[in-house]
């Protein structure tokens, strides 16, 4: 969405993003490479983050019983599912950054995500992609065209996986989690063992069952 409202010549004074600290080292890859594109052309660039850090809030945060101020046990656990802890502080905290703007906000959402589309109601927010008709597939392939592939460790992400969300997002499904595996070593090797800290990640199997040869 960012390089075709460029390449349009759309208003944009401001690009906003929102760190977790748990992203793929490829998002943050891409990030260094878009930020010079802004300045260049004058767009100013603004980084909010958690108010603490997510890994705290995954395993450390002390977590009291609804109504009273009794700590009955500490860490939100994994983020995902009807849990989405994570996300809800991110989309408060670009909300409220944007509301006390007053600003005009686009949001990346393709064409193709109606469910998600439908949730984005807010006035002051503009969906280009949805305007454009352009479905998932064609914002993949127009990056592509411009030199933009979220590679890492030689292998483009979305290759592999549906999403490039936060890479202990407990929303991956068990194909995401295999990838992982087989090709992202790394990160397969700290969701093992924060699972052994917070408990399975998936239902019905452990990561270790999920990364046994099917």
């Amino acid at each position: 969405m960012l390089l075709k409202l460029m390449d349009l010549g759309e208003p944009l004074d401001e690009v906003v993003f929102f760190d977790t600290g748990m992203e793929f080292q490829a998002i943050y890859d891409t990030r260094d490479r878009a930020v010079p594109l802004l300045r260049r052309k004058g767009i100013h660039y603004t980084e909010l983050r958690p108010r603490h850090p997510m890994w705290w809030s995954m395993f450390c945060r002390p977590v009291k019983k609804s109504g009273t101020s009794t700590v009955h046990r500490h860490g939100y656990g994994w983020c995902g599912g009807v849990c989405r802890w994570g996300t809800t502080e991110k989309q408060r905290a670009l909300d409220n950054y944007s509301e006390a703007m007053r600003a005009v906000v686009y949001v990346g959402i393709a064409a193709d995500e109606t469910a998600r589309l439908e949730k984005e109601v807010k006035p002051y927010k503009r969906h280009p992609l949805a305007e454009w008709g352009m479905t998932e597939a064609d914002c993949l392939a127009y990056c592509y065209g411009k030199g933009f592939s979220w590679t890492e460790d030689d292998v483009p992400l979305y290759d592999v996986l549906d999403r490039v969300s936060c890479w202990c997002c407990r929303n991956k499904n068990l194909k995401e989690l295999r990838a992982i595996h087989d090709y992202l070593p790394g990160y397969w090797e700290r969701l093992v063992a924060m699972e052994q800290v917070l408990g399975p990640m998936k239902k019905g199997k452990t990561l270790p069952e999920i990364g046994e040869p099917c």
